[in-house]
């Protein structure tokens, strides 16, 4: 979830930028930035998924529960 809005604040500026100076066509936008979705949401995936899971770490959240 957090990649997802991570990246989008990130496109969002960076289209709004590209539009404002160029004022390409729609397909243009389209043709740049779904690459850049994509390969950014997989990039940006695994760093903030061990970035949470050391959070948890470092707060003692990964406790197993008690056996019952």
């Amino acid at each position: 979830m957090f990649v997802i809005l991570f990246l989008g604040l990130i496109v969002l500026a960076l289209a709004a930028l590209v539009e404002v100076k160029f004022s390409p066509p729609i397909w243009i936008h389209l043709v740049l930035w779904t690459p850049f979705i994509i390969v950014g949401a997989i990039a940006m995936l695994r760093p903030l998924k061990a970035g949470l899971i050391a959070l948890q770490y470092r707060h003692h959240l990964l406790v197993a529960p008690p056996p019952s």
